[in-house]
């Protein structure tokens, strides 16, 4: 009875379907595993063709002297270092001054324009979480201009802006008579507040869309609560809509902002290749710099320092508001 045991047991491990299929685990795992990588490996290889690879040859670039006469063959351009840096970042020469004002330019129109856009955008999503007749064709009309393509909407304010004929000008000075007379929106001080309205109306429907997708998660229980206190509707945005939003808005901030202070279409259909002083922003400033003074070793060492700042900026951003979320009660 004893000798017997043991046999039967092994001889019952041995066709159990479990023992079976035990050895055989391990391999269907590794293969479950590998297939998701494997799915993402085309858009791995993409992404690494398209941003990965012209990155590293702009950073290269930006270490030799490769100008017009290099163009055919940049590879063998002369090494300079770190001289287009200290090119770029040197402030008392006309180079470094130049970029400078271009920087803050873009810094000042950067924050006016995301500030504009998150406001305009917030607001029109919080007065469209109302039902009215006609709400599903006006929210179809505020994202117009975001599904416009780039150059038909900035050429049609290209044309809204010209001196003599231009619709600006004709509603301003000759309807309303705000201005003494026609003003030049394309060209001086002026060229400012073009680009800032341009980049405010393209820009505000993409965050009037994030917003209003943020405002379906909150209940409305919240708001019929704090109406029952007493709440207005000032007090209810403040209290409730606003604290429910923010990690929405962190993130709807921080990529207006890369979008915006990275915009290159807006300025380049609004005025042309060579951008008035007043809205001189920093990406046609290294267009400038690379393609029409041909050196491209100076833009593409602007380029790396745009890179490294924006990085920056990105990480304390996210360190920050990481931070608070974890400090928020």
């Amino acid at each position: 009875m004893t000798a017997t045991a043991p046999a039967a047991e092994a001889t019952v491990r041995k066709s159990s379907p479990g023992a079976a299929r035990g050895p055989r685990r391990r391999p269907g795992r590794i293969r479950r595993i590998g297939l998701p990588y494997l799915l993402l490996l085309p858009a791995l290889l993409l992404e690494l063709l398209v941003h990965l690879v012209p990155m590293a040859i702009g950073i290269v670039m930006s270490f030799k002297e490769l100008t017009q006469f290099y163009i055919r063959d940049w590879g063998t351009a002369p090494w300079a270092g770190f001289d287009n840096y200290s090119v770029s970042v040197d402030f008392d020469a006309p180079v470094g001054k130049a970029l400078l004002h271009s920087f803050l330019v873009t810094i000042a129109f950067t924050l006016l324009s995301v500030g504009l856009c998150w406001l305009i955008g917030t607001a029109a999503a919080i007065f469209m979480q109302d039902t009215f007749r006609g709400r599903g064709l006006l929210r179809a009309l505020f994202l117009v201009p975001y599904a416009l393509p780039v150059y038909a909407a900035v050429i049609t304010w290209v044309f809204m802006f010209q001196h003599d004929n231009g619709l600006v000008n004709h509603v301003l000075h000759d309807q309303l008579g705000i201005t003494d007379k026609p003003s030049f929106w394309l060209i001086g001080d002026n060229s400012f507040i073009a680009l800032l309205v341009v980049s405010v109306w393209k820009g505000w429907p993409f965050a009037f869309l994030i917003v209003m997708a943020g405002l379906q998660n909150i209940p409305r229980e919240l708001y019929e609560a704090a109406a029952l206190d007493g709440a207005g509707m000032l007090q209810q945005v403040r209290r409730i809509t606003l604290p429910s939003l923010r990690p929405v808005n962190q993130v709807l901030v921080l990529v207006l902002f890369l979008w915006t202070f990275n915009d290159f279409n807006t300025p380049y259909v609004l005025f042309g290749k060579t951008a008035p002083e007043a809205a001189d922003l920093i990406s046609v400033h290294i267009y400038q710099a690379s393609f029409v003074t041909w050196n491209f070793g100076t833009g593409s060492a602007m380029s790396v320092l745009l890179l490294f700042f924006l990085l920056v900026v990105t990480g304390v951003y996210l360190a920050l508001t990481s931070r608070g979320r974890r400090t928020a009660p």
